[in-house]
This record gives structure tokens, C-alpha cells and sequence, in this order.
């Protein structure tokens, strides 16, 4: 810096310039041309965003994650640093557990560098005509490309709305092979999905901080079940597992839970902190109704959530018309906006807790790894050397639920760490239980370290980015 202020004093710039006897006190700091310019234009952009028509309007989502109040500056490196260190992690000491014993397979696939980085997301699920595509639309005040809003089922495909350089829609084959996405184990679910899957790209100041996932409308009876050409509550389930926050939307005059809808919420099991319930559209009906349908979702929902305590749900109208006061009259209308002000403001604490479901997820998943290797290797332990592999095996898978119960006493797990029975046994079906791998401890002893010292280390040297 002290020769950048030599130059800009006009003194010739040489190997013995710092030598020379000039006075640096009297000396004036280097200036930087230019700098206030490029910081006035940067809170410029940020301050505008553009309109459907292409315009620059004042965006009132801009300062949604930006407020001073709600959230503290966090130093971009801390993040980065928390984040790689959990790549390291994942590639020396989770993953050889993982690929050892075909975790993959059973429980999630692998994980790859565009999956710690990605954008917090949020999902949406509901049936039919509730209200999802609309309420994003609502959130970003404008429609994405590719979205259709009906009565019918309009939405017949999954389709993430992430930020852009311009508006787009690029096809689900596309994008699961695009290495900076963390797309790319939807391919295990077979081209028959990936040509119900796609991503809408737009520039938003909102999808700067998160991504939206629209799903399609649940549908009821076992006839439109059976015509999915692919794993529905499979693919809710991989969501599920990488977002941040689960929206389940409700219409008042759609309060029944048919069977697919069932199994997509029970396939959301060890997610329940993520859930958020919204009884959406009810600007519709009156006071009295209003209370009926309340209770009845209340009961719904008790009868599918295995939870003693009870869920939260918001209650609102998530649309871009003004609230309907006929029916409910002004408190309706003041209910309706503190609950769509605490909605929103959970889904603008996303961004901020980012990094810590980041970690959360990760020792989830070395949980689960870890408990999983344990079955693996318990099951390869009980088949004969010799004779008899097949009866065996059959009478192992027949009897999981036994063998489940052996493996928690034997290594003192808890039981709500173990896997759903019915998917296991599924998918353990297709392998012969033989070719299985023994139980290797270095591998167990490497992931019990990891979660014991060195994830803590980790945070303890670049510290709690959010405290």
C-alpha cells in the first residue's frame, strides 16, 4: 500500500523505493477509483429486481432475508469452512462405511459435492387444487415458468424453482446429470420420473436464498395411484431428506386424507421437526365453519401423525387477491394476516439455519449409516457356511422385525433409529444376504470418532457462525 501511495504521489515506483528517505507520515493513503461507484450500483440491484414485464420495480420480498433485525451478518467464510470440513469428513471417514455396506441402496444414495452446497429448500405437498402453485406464486409475486393454476389437477409433474441468469425450463433428464446440482440421485427413480421432473429458472431476489419444490396434487382412490409410471412416495421421501421445511397445505373443502396421501406423510417419519401444516383458502368460509373445519383437520391429522403433542397449523389465505372479510368479518382478516406473519417468518429463518441443518442432517446420516451396517453385518453373521443359505435367508428377511430387536439389545441402540420394516425388507428381497460384507469395525470405530470429536472440533474452531 505504501508504494501504491508513492505512485499516486508521483514519485518514480523502484526496487529502492521504500528504502528511500521519504516521509510517510505527511504520505496520504492510497485512493481506489471507482469503489464508491460499484458499491452505490451493487445496493442498487439489490434494492430492485425485475418485474413480469421485464421493468425494475421495488421488490417488498427483497428485504425479506436481509432485515437487520431478524438475522446477523455471518461471515461468509465460516459457512464455507463448516461446509468443506464436512466434506472431508464424508469422503474419508462416512462414505467407505456407506459404499462397504450398500446404504445407497437401502436408504439414500451417496452423496456428492453439490449436495452440502446447495440452497436451503422448501417443499409443498397437498392434494389437488389446494392452493400450492399458487401460494409461490404469491411468494415471489409473480409466476414462474412452466406453472399452471386450475381447479383440476394442473400440476402433473415435480418441478424445482431455483434462481437464474433469465427465465427458463429445463427438462429433469438435463439437470440430474449437471454435476453443480444436487440433483442427481433422482436417477435412480428411472427416466419415467425424470420426464415428470423439471427445474424453472428465474431471477429472484428470493430464490437467491432458497429453492421451492412444487409437487404434484395427491390424489385419491387406488386407481390414479397404480397409473404413476414411478415411486411417488419414493421421490417425496428423497425431497423430504434434503429440504429444510415441508409445507402440507390444506383446502377446508378437501379435509380427507386419502390412502396416497397417507403414505407420503408416513414416509416423512424422522422429519417431523421440518413440517409445517397450513389450512389454506380459508378466507372461504365463515366463523362457525371455520371452527368445524379446524377440528376436523385436527382430528385427520391425529389419526396420521404419531405424535402425542399437537401440530401447529397456520391458518390463511395464500393468495395474491386481498382477504375476503364477508365471511369471517375484521378478526377473521386479523387472525388470518399474524398467521401468514408467523409462516413467514419461519420461512425467512430458513436461510439463517442453513448451516446448522446442514450439520444436523449429516450426523443423521452417519446415524443411520452406522445402525445400518450393524443389520447388514448381524444378518451376514446368522446365514449357514454352507447348506441351507436360501431357507435361511428367507426365514432372516420373514423375520426382520425379531432380528431388529436382537441388533438393539446386542449393540444398545435406540429403537427409533431403525428403518422403516416393510422397506427393508423390500429392498433386502433383491440381494442375496451372503455376498454381504462382515462387520468391520474400523469403519464403525472411524464414524464414532467423526461424531465424537471431530464434528465438534470442527465447530469449536471456526465457532457458531449464528450465536
Amino acid at each position: 500500500m505504501q508504494l501504491v501511495s508513492l505512485a499516486q504521489a508521483g514519485h518514480a515506483v523502484t526496487s529502492d523505493s521504500l528504502n528511500a528517505e521519504v516521509d510517510f507520515e505527511t504520505l496520504q493513503l492510497p485512493t481506489m477509483e471507482g469503489l464508491d461507484g460499484l458499491l452505490a450500483k451493487k445496493k442498487r440491484v439489490a434494492k430492485w429486481a425485475p418485474d413480469r414485464n421485464g421493468s425494475l420495480v421495488l421488490s417488498s420480498r427483497a428485504n425479506w432475508f436481509s432485515s437487520s433485525k431478524s438475522s446477523k451478518k455471518v461471515p461468509s467464510h465460516y459457512v464455507t469452512s463448516i461446509i468443506d470440513g464436512l466434506k472431508k469428513l464424508y469422503v474419508k471417514k462416512l462414505k467407505p462405511l456407506e459404499v462397504a455396506y450398500h446404504f445407497s441402496d437401502f436408504v439414500s444414495p451417496l452423496l456428492a459435492n453439490s449436495d452440502f452446497d446447495a440452497k436451503p429448500m422448501v417443499m409443498l405437498l397437498g392434494q389437488y387444487s389446494t392452493g400450492k402453485t399458487t401460494f409461490i406464486k404469491h411468494l415471489l409475486k409473480t409466476s414462474y415458468p412452466g406453472a399452471h393454476i386450475g381447479p383440476e389437477p394442473t400440476t402433473d409433474r415435480f418441478v424445482v424453482v431455483m434462481n437464474g441468469p433469465d427465465e427458463r425450463s429445463v427438462p429433469g433428464n438435463t439437470i440430474a446429470v449437471q454435476a453443480d446440482m444436487p440433483f442427481s440421485g433422482l436417477t435412480t427413480f428411472g427416466t419415467s420420473f425424470l420426464s415428470k421432473f423439471e427445474c424453472s429458472q428465474m431471477p429472484h431476489p428470493l430464490l437467491e436464498n432458497i429453492t421451492i419444490v412444487d409437487t404434484p396434487g395427491v390424489l385419491s382412490g387406488e386407481k390414479q395411484r397404480t397409473q404413476r409410471s414411478y415411486d411417488f412416495t419414493g421421490v417425496t421421501s428423497w425431497f423430504a431428506a434434503k429440504c429444510d421445511l415441508i409445507l402440507l397445505l390444506f383446502d377446508p373443502h378437501k379435509l380427507d386424507i386419502s390412502d396416497e396421501f397417507k403414505r407420503v406423510i408416513a414416509s416423512l417419519q424422522g422429519h417431523d421437526d421440518k413440517i409445517r401444516v397450513v389450512l389454506n383458502k380459508a378466507d372461504q368460509v365463515d366463523t362457525q365453519q371455520l371452527m368445524r373445519v379446524y377440528g376436523a383437520l385436527m382430528w385427520s391429522l391425529g389419526r396420521v401423525l404419531n405424535t402425542p403433542e399437537v401440530t401447529r397449523v397456520y391458518i390463511g389465505s395464500f393468495n395474491d387477491r386481498p382477504i375476503n372479510e364477508a365471511p369471517t368479518g375484521p378478526v377473521g382478516k386479523e387472525l388470518f394476516e399474524k398467521e401468514q406473519d408467523d409462516l413467514l417468518s419461519d420461512l425467512k429463518n430458513i436461510p439463517k439455519k442453513a448451516c446448522d441443518r446442514r450439520i444436523n442432517e449429516f450426523v443423521k446420516r452417519a446415524r443411520a449409516a452406522k445402525i445400518h451396517a450393524y443389520i447388514i453385518s448381524h444378518l451376514k453373521k446368522e446365514m449357514p457356511a454352507m447348506m441351507g443359505k436360501a431357507k435361511k435367508q428367507k426365514r432372516l428377511i420373514d423375520n426382520l422385525e425379531d432380528e431388529f430387536v436382537k441388533i438393539q439389545k446386542e449393540h444398545h441402540l435406540p429403537a427409533g433409529d431403525f428403518p422403516n420394516v416393510e422397506h427393508f425388507r423390500e429392498v433386502l428381497s433383491g440381494y442375496s444376504i451372503d455376498k454381504f460384507e462382515k462387520l468391520k469395525p474400523k469403519l464403525i470405530q472411524a464414524v464414532d470418532d467423526m461424531l465424537g470429536y471431530d464434528i465438534p472440533e470442527l465447530l469449536k474452531n471456526f465457532g457458531n457462525p449464528y450465536d
